[in-house]
């Protein structure tokens, strides 16, 4: 014999099921915008063969190959007021960099780095930090400028301009252009 109370919890069971199915399914996996994917294309001749030039207006960071043509990258750049703009070299190149906010950075958003504030903790490299797989560090004659070509955690953020002033770029993007690019390549941040 069912009884009242076996019934209505049946059938709030079968009106659950759907929304329980739903919040288990997994979730999509990230689709960078076509335009956004590596592209050879051509570029104005005045640019040197192995010159990187970054258009943080129009999201895109060219690797001259040849004159006239370029690879181009999607990337994310800095938020307004925090860009990075003029000519620098890479002085260093780092797999799977450490990590460490600046002073500025912890000052301006001490809810997302406040951990940092008072310590010297560094982040180690790896699959969470910030950095991604690959950084180029931008130096200005002779002096870090503490700006950054550096891989992602955050996908979506390639194609707008949210960063704190460095390039970023998908992990696997960023890999092929360190694999590129060498030791003292110039970098025009227009």
């Amino acid at each position: 014999m069912l009884t009242r109370r076996a019934f209505v919890s049946s059938a709030l069971a079968v009106a659950a099921a759907p929304a329980l199915a739903q919040t288990t399914q997994p979730a999509q996996p990230f689709v960078i915008d076509p335009q956004f994917q590596p592209q050879v294309v051509k570029i104005k001749k005045s640019f040197l063969p192995g010159q990187l030039l970054i258009l943080p207006r129009s999201h895109f960071l060219y690797f001259v190959i040849e004159p006239g043509k370029a690879i181009r990258y999607g990337v994310g750049v800095g938020k307004a007021g925090l860009e990075f703009t003029g000519t620098a070299t890479i002085d260093v190149k780092k797999e799977w960099p450490t990590w460490r906010p600046t002073d500025e950075m912890i000052e301006r958003d001490p809810h997302l780095y406040g951990k940092f504030n008072g310590t010297d903790y560094v982040m180690p490299g790896g699959e969470g930090n910030p950095l991604g797989a690959r950084a180029l560090y931008l130096f200005q004659d002779g002096k870090d400028t503490y700006f950054r070509i550096h891989g992602t955690t955050a996908p979506e953020s390639i194609g707008r301009s949210v960063s704190n002033g460095c390039i970023r770029m998908l992990n696997s993007h960023v890999i092929d252009l360190y694999n590129r690019v060498p030791l003292g390549t110039v970098v025009s941040v227009l």
